[in-house]
């Protein structure tokens, strides 16, 4: 199994995608009825593709996973793309802190981060922090997920074994999950000759569960991790 997607809902999903697109500097896949899609690649490192999937009303918050950009020195003139291109300030309640905080054109909070040691080869997505009821505990649920392994100084962060690409970070949630769904969410994508139920018993050993929602029939499969962040496995290519 392996990373493949970041799933935005969206009312407005070829806007949203094409900021994203221009503001990351990705490759567009697909422009259809059924959603937007873009590639970004990390030289030596992971393919992660965002995808914009249509929702009839606006997502509501919280944000429980949110892009953290890499901005360093050059964070200002970040700020000033991704203003030009429909973001816009929000505040919610970071204070005096060293790094932007913004909504894109639907109002999906993301940073605009300063420098930092670990950021280095991430590309532009900096870090994917998620929140968690136990990060230590979630860290390694969503190691075995993805492959990903932990920062030598830090247990809660996981990285591509490349140790390029951006950082998963499991960040205590201020709140416990609510009802409403993740408006973000990730796509883990099985490798050939992987056993779909062996995954799916795996999962819930680890304290996972699986979703069985009534939107027909689906190729993939739902989840939540032990805090409730849902999430999709799609069957090998």
């Amino acid at each position: 199994m392996y990373l493949e997607n970041i799933v935005f809902d969206a009312v407005d999903p070829q806007r949203l995608g094409r900021f994203w697109q221009e503001l990351l500097g990705c490759e567009q896949l697909a422009d259809t009825p059924e959603g937007f899609e873009t590639r970004m690649s990390v030289p030596g490192g992971p393919t992660l593709d965002l995808c914009f999937q249509p929702v009839p009303e606006p997502p509501r918050d919280p944000v429980r996973l949110h892009l953290d950009l890499r901005g360093g020195a050059e964070r200002d003139s970040v700020v000033s793309a991704a203003l030009a291109l429909g973001a816009g300030r929000l505040d919610i309640g970071q204070g005096d802190v060293p790094w932007a905080v913004l909504g894109d054109p639907e109002s999906n909070a993301f940073c605009v981060m300063e420098d930092r040691a670990a950021y280095r080869d991430t590309g532009p997505i900096a870090a994917l922090p998620l929140d968690s009821a136990d990060p230590e505990r979630d860290a390694g649920f969503w190691a075995w997920l993805t492959g990903w392994t932990a920062l030598d100084d830090d247990p809660r962060t996981l990285r591509h074994p490349s140790r390029c690409g951006p950082l998963l970070a499991l960040c205590q949630e201020p709140a416990p999950k609510a009802g409403a769904k993740n408006r973000t969410h990730l796509d883990l994508r099985l490798e050939a000759g992987e056993d779909p139920e062996a995954v799916a018993a795996g999962i819930v050993a680890r304290g996972g569960r699986e979703l069985h929602p009534d939107w027909g029939v689906l190729r993939w499969r739902i989840y939540q991790d032990p805090s409730g962040n849902e999430f999709c496995v799609l069957p090998a290519s």
